[in-house]
């Protein structure tokens, strides 16, 4: 039995992990969105980006401009980036009011011995991480979580030495990550159950659904952090998005929690939670990353609550608990959807003052002049060509209360200036090749 002290949070990565889901991703302004929506969800902790990458600089430093601001309050911002000193130095640079991060390392036999290919070992590993982490401290940083990629392959008496040593230096958190989706929930739990009464520090848990096991290892995990006497962290995106087969899924892992037999009542959540948020966050989700919630998906899926067999409809008609295991206004679903089926206005990148004016009078939203209304426009037109679908409500409101956070985070700079060999190519009046066909 775990103590009344002890609990269960979240950080989503979808922002990180889910934007690396082969052929798709999500554009700036999504990104954004899905962290306001994270916060009215009531999730600790969102890994909100790359900040060691240009073109994610103006996004980061946009939306830790809404955390000054008030508008995200509840989430905290967290980069990700590799365990070297000087990328954490260059973090740092780059976002500088960046306060979370999480610094990354390989620490498998099978990933020493194929990526660094004989030029490093477990121990230079380890130095090389804790290198990074005196950057991270020096340079500010508040919360340091340190990541053993394809921790499920890795020796276990190693993952042990790596969590107490990071600690050591002041590490708060170890991560574990199912890289591949190796592990079974049993060996999750022994594993980690291992790994946390060892080192008497918080854990992360990270896995992939290779195997379709994600959000039970997950939750499985957190319990083995519990039962070991620290905070557990599990890792999540929304709607299961991420490399390969996906990460675990938000919402699965928190009712797995919260209704599940052997969790209901035992385990501690995150209070500040709030699951009637899910389904609009899922549906949004969808929308940016342009992939259908699959129709079985726990909870936010169009059959979650489906009955169609007699005695199934029979017996929810008159009781739901008969086959229903918690209720769909939890997850904020039952209002209806209002389709146009006549005339529709939108905007886009080729709008006019007209039809835009209808549409945010139609959001209620007005505008002191003509030369702020055509200034907002400008902006719509570019978010548009920006994520290539037709703007939300949200993203609607979002560019007219915050314009200037907008621009800045749909901009992205510094503009590529080419270099070395590449530059004097580009300016040699013969660079291109008479006769050369791109297609």
């Amino acid at each position: 039995m775990t103590s009344n002290k002890n609990t269960i949070y979240f950080v989503d990565v979808t922002n990180r992990d889910g934007v690396q889901t082969s052929r798709l991703g999500l554009a700036k302004l999504q990104k954004t969105i899905i962290n306001i929506m994270l916060d009215d969800m009531g999730i600790s902790q969102s890994e909100f980006g790359f900040p060691t990458t240009k073109h994610e600089l103006n996004y980061l430093n946009g939306n830790l401009e809404l955390v000054d601001r008030g508008v995200i309050t509840k989430t905290k911002l967290s980069g990700w980036m590799r365990a070297i000193a000087s990328d954490v130095k260059k973090a740092f640079k780059n976002v500088p009011k960046l306060q979370y991060i999480n610094l990354s390392q390989s620490t498998s036999e099978q990933m020493i011995r194929g990526k660094y290919q004989g030029k490093k070992n477990k121990k230079d590993i380890l130095n090389q991480t804790c290198d990074a982490i005196n950057e991270a401290i020096a340079q500010g940083a508040k919360i340091i979580g340190v990541n053993a990629e394809d921790a499920s392959r890795s020796d276990l008496e190693y993952l042990i030495e790596y969590a107490k040593e990071c600690k050591r230096y002041g590490a708060a958190r170890f991560r574990y990550c199912d890289t591949l989706g190796y592990d079974d929930p049993q060996t999750a739990y022994e594993r980690i159950f291992q790994i946390a009464k060892e080192a008497q520090m918080d854990v992360e848990m990270h896995f992939h659904n290779d195997l379709g096991m994600a959000t039970a290892c997950s939750v499985m995990g957190a319990k083995a952090a519990i039962d070991a006497g620290v905070d557990a962290w599990i890792n999540t995106a929304i709607n299961g998005m991420g490399e390969r087969a996906g990460n675990a899924d938000l919402v699965s892992c928190i009712l797995a929690i919260e209704k599940s037999s052997g969790f209901k009542g035992r385990y501690k959540l995150d209070p500040q939670i709030d699951i009637s948020k899910a389904w609009r966050l899922a549906k949004y989700t969808s929308y940016a990353f342009g992939v259908p919630i699959p129709m079985n998906q726990v909870a936010v899926g169009d059959n979650a609550f489906a009955h169609e067999s007699g005695i199934h409809a029979d017996g929810a008609l008159k009781d739901r608990r008969n086959y229903e295991l918690y209720d769909y206004e939890e997850l904020g679903k039952g209002e209806p959807e209002i389709i146009e089926t006549g005339r529709m206005i939108t905007v886009g990148e080729y709008s006019g003052i007209k039809g835009f004016r209808n549409v945010y009078q139609n959001l209620e939203l007005e505008f002191n002049d003509e030369d702020e209304a055509r200034n907002i426009l400008e902006l719509v037109r570019y978010a548009n060509v920006h994520t290539q679908k037709p703007l939300t409500d949200s993203e609607l409101k979002f560019i007219y209360y915050y314009p200037n956070i907008a621009a800045k985070i749909m901009t992205v700079e510094p503009y590529y200036k080419p270099h070395g060999a590449l530059k004097e190519r580009i300016e040699k009046v013969d660079n291109v090749v008479e006769g050369s066909k791109i297609v």
